[in-house]
């Protein structure tokens, strides 16, 4: 281990450097220098309890389980993995001796209980609150005993458990929606936070006496640059050990001296949200000739350069609850897809535009201005859809002009999990979320796909499980509120002057720590 670089130093050397590795100090031995690595999307928090570090990515907290390598939960703060009761509705966590948050403060069941309850609170404004709907009650019998009482059994509860947990006494007397503590987090995970720049960077020190070892590097820089092509820049001019960038853009480093390209599989889809309050995007017709028309083959090939594979439903192929039956073919039947429209009335206008009841089939399609991947996507499925006969005009925008309009114009979106099939679909396609937000933009209602979401978190039978999500996607495969495309692999750009890198099936949510850098405490530079 290296000698302790102080975080005024790190802060020093970054604003020297312009946030370039190579100038960094090594800290007093090979490989102990400070790691950089690059990302597009940046956290509005680093309070777990308000949504950061989701599922339990976060550097700066650990949760009472954690994932390795293989997405296996194993325990973190717990010291074994929690036990639950026969019936299911009793979770007991027994606390790691010994674990100290970054300001020396000794971890309690206290903080535990803590973390749960401010989710659960709805003065609280967490995203999280609908994750933990069956948590009925979450109590310390003693400082290292944590009794979750869960109102129906859950099976994926223990994957639950990854939540980062805060300690209680930073919010004494304080609005947690408000807090300092937001900007300047205390966690008792592998760093500690040194300093945020908004719109810049974060800046992680190691934490000396993390209970699961000192890291092996000094510290962690994470840049935010939202533009693909810039960040593609600045790694080029060495500025970053690592950094993800798209398909195409990480291809020009292949064969490049200095550089790899890690190719990562993900559970991370892209597809076109279709809202049911746009008269032409709500006619099922439409949607489903939209589904046959687009060349998802082409779209792997030519948009991701083969980094990935077609997408058919928001279940991975890799996941064990993945309907076949829903797979169609990954190329393009214009046929199929005109033979939908003729039949549901929409007619070939003197533009080709189709026409119904004097409406034509034209609508918007909006893209984060800054994605170049989601923008080529976008522009593929204008190609396709024109040929059939379907107006679609992509628009590139900023988030804040993008989220007022999802409930009328069709969306480039993109989400996904490896871990449990709960994870993610409850809250994108359940009635109970419709228009909130990001959950279910689209206003997408089924009793159908809501029963079978509901039977599927209930139950902790595994062929019960499998047999509600196979009726949830076959239904969704029969409505198409989303239109999907493909499944990426993440692409990532890393220095050869790296060691320790280990991928693992990664999230679509995976900016700051669920990314190829998510063991990052066991990454080593040299110069």
């Amino acid at each position: 281990m290296s000698a302790r670089v102080t975080a005024a130093a790190v802060a020093a050397v970054l604003a020297v450097a312009g946030c370039s590795s190579s100038a960094t100090p090594s800290g007093g031995s090979d490989g102990a220098g400070t790691v950089v690595v690059a990302t597009a999307g940046e956290p509005d928090t680093l309070n777990p309890v308000l949504n950061y570090g989701v599922d339990g990515g976060s550097l700066i907290f650990d949760g009472l389980v954690a994932r390795d390598a293989r997405n296996q939960i194993v325990p973190a703060l717990a010291r074994e993995l929690p036990a639950v009761s026969a019936d299911g509705r009793t979770v007991t966590a027994k606390l790691r001796e010994g674990v100290l948050f970054h300001d020396g403060s000794p971890l309690t069941a206290q903080d535990v209980v803590f973390t749960y309850q401010a989710v659960l609170d709805p003065k609280v404004d967490s995203t999280l609150r609908s994750d933990l709907d069956m948590l009925a009650s979450v109590v310390a019998p003693d400082p290292s005993t944590v009794v979750f009482t869960l109102k129906y059994a859950y099976a994926p509860f223990l994957q639950r458990l990854a939540l980062g947990i805060v300690p209680a006494k930073a919010f004494a007397g304080q609005d947690v929606n408000k807090a300092e503590f937001n900007r300047k987090p205390v966690g008792t995970g592998p760093y500690r936070v040194t300093s945020w720049t908004p719109g810049d960077r974060l800046v992680l020190a190691a934490n000396e006496t993390y209970w699961g070892g000192r890291p092996a590097n000094s510290g962690v820089v994470v840049a935010f640059v939202a533009d693909d092509n810039v960040r593609a820049q600045r790694m080029r001019a060495g500025e970053f050990d690592a950094a993800e960038l798209a398909p195409k853009l990480a291809a020009g480093f292949d064969g490049q001296g200095g550089y790899r390209v890690q190719r990562v599989p993900t559970a991370d889809y892209r597809g076109v949200m279709l809202p049911m309050g746009n008269p032409v995007t709500g006619d099922p017709a439409v949607r489903r000739a939209l589904t046959a028309a687009v060349d998802r083959r082409a779209m792997v090939t030519g948009v991701l350069g083969g980094a990935g594979e077609p997408a058919f439903g928001p279940v991975p192929p890799s996941s064990e609850f993945a309907e076949p039956s829903v797979v169609g073919a990954a190329t393009a039947d214009p046929a199929a897809a005109t033979a939908i429209l003729d039949a549901a009335g929409w007619k070939p206008g003197p533009d080709g535009i189709r026409v119904k009841a004097g409406r034509p089939a034209a609508f918007t399609l909006m893209y984060p201005a800054s994605d170049s991947l989601r923008k080529e996507l976008a522009l593929a499925v204008t190609a396709d859809a024109k040929k059939v006969g379907v107006k679609v005009t992509p628009e590139g925008l900023t988030w804040d002009a993008i989220t007022p309009r999802m409930k009328t114009d069709a969306l480039m979106m993109g989400y996904g999990t490896p871990y449990d099939p709960d994870f993610v679909s409850y809250k994108l396609f359940s009635s109970a979320f419709a228009g909130q937000g990001f959950f279910n933009p689209g206003s997408y209602r089924s009793a159908v796909v809501d029963n079978a979401l509901q039977d599927g978190r209930d139950s902790t039978d595994p062929a019960a499980r499998k047999a509600a999500y196979a009726t949830f996607q076959k239904q969704l495969a029969a409505d198409v509120p989303w239109v999907f495309l493909t499944y990426l692999q993440h692409t990532y750009v890393v220095k050869d002057t790296v060691a320790g890198v280990t991928p693992r099936v990664e999230p679509h949510e995976h900016d700051v720590a669920n990314s190829l850098w998510w063991n990052v405490h066991t990454w080593t530079t040299k110069p």
